[in-house]
């Protein structure tokens, strides 16, 4: 049985995409014990070329987190996120290019997450989910389905089929067993923010990693998204977003669930409407029924013009409930 440690929690966080590396920004600063566990099935953009093309797993989600968690000079943070305007790999970012030469010299991509980790001097490690070559496929409502990461979201857009369930192929991959030792010993594990269906359920549906988490006595949270997304969660409520989790990885995840508590400005909400997607609809009753509290909390912000985590805010309080909650549980 591990021991606790109420100031220095060990945090293993589960995702991918935008949400999971902007959290990971704000989590450095206050604990050094992190492990990010990180979807490999993105199949789009400069990800996909590379993948396509050499034959490796996505680098762009991997590269994000490790560069949230570099401690480089600011040179180098514009270097790794510089994006190539013309000529063949014009669209393609440098720091995934860098991610790859580092996989041609490695045996496996964990190897090469962790030599440019090593070269960075990250706080707390990076890991992929899995080692293999894995695409993610959607089944909806209506019977259809959609192969590919990049393709879920359009074929989703403009009808109202709903997402029912993902799986990876090859179904159930094999996950690094890093992934899931960080999850058996973590003090606090968080799932998202992130897309719920393309950064948060393929390390779900990625063998063990569900179950590992499901059987762990450490304080679980689910990061609401603080938006729906077009293409995947389009009128879906905070009870919704929580039973797909469940429902896709037949396991009971987490007992809490944050929430942000901000109203989101008018004239960018407005924006937002326009676009497919409004602020998630909080229906206490129904998330209780799942057996789920739910916490709120001032966590978003809106200076970048968008309505995303603050990665302080975010953070700060995801330490402040570890340290109230951690040591008990919702009824169910």
């Amino acid at each position: 049985m591990k021991t606790k440690r109420p100031h220095s929690p060990r945090i293993a966080v589960i995702g991918g995409g935008t949400g999971l590396s902007t959290m990971l920004r704000g989590l450095k600063k206050l604990s050094g014990d992190i492990t990010a566990i990180v979807t490999v099935a993105d199949d789009g953009g400069g990800s996909g070329m590379l993948r396509e093309d050499l034959g490796m797993p996505p680098p762009g989600d991997v590269r994000n987190c490790i560069q949230a968690l570099a401690n480089t000079e600011p040179i180098m943070e514009k270097l790794l996120a510089y994006r190539f305007t013309e000529g063949s790999l014009k669209g393609q970012c440098f720091g995934n290019l860098f991610l790859a030469a580092l996989n041609g010299m490695s045996g496996t991509f964990d190897e090469a997450v962790r030599r440019m980790s090593d070269v960075l001097a990250i706080t707390g490690r990076v890991l992929p989910v899995t080692n293999e070559n894995v695409h993610l496929a959607a089944e909806f409502s209506d019977g259809s389905e959609a192969f590919g990461e990049s393709h879920i979201a359009d074929f989703k857009k403009g009808t109202d089929r709903r997402i029912v369930r993902v799986r990876l192929v090859p179904e159930r991959p094999r996950a690094l067993p890093e992934a899931i030792e960080a999850i058996e010993e973590a003090d606090m594990i968080v799932l998202g923010p992130g897309s719920l269906y393309t950064s948060i359920m393929p390390n779900l549906v990625t063998e063990g990693v569900a179950k590992a988490v499901a059987a762990s006595d450490a304080f679980k949270v689910y990061v609401l998204n603080v938006m729906t997304q077009d293409g995947e969660t389009e009128g879906y409520t905070a009870s919704d977003h929580i039973e797909a989790l469940f429902s896709n990885s037949g396991e009971h995840l987490f007992d809490y669930c944050l929430a942000n508590s901000l109203a989101i400005p008018e004239e960018l909400a407005a924006r937002y409407r326009a676009e497919g997607a409004e602020p998630v609809e909080i229906d206490d009753d129904a998330v209780y029924k799942l057996g789920v509290g739910i916490l709120r909390a001032p966590v978003a912000g809106w200076q970048s013009g968008y309505a995303r985590h603050d990665p302080d805010a975010l953070s700060r309080e995801l330490l402040r409930l570890y340290r109230e909650k951690s040591h008990t549980r919702v009824y169910r």
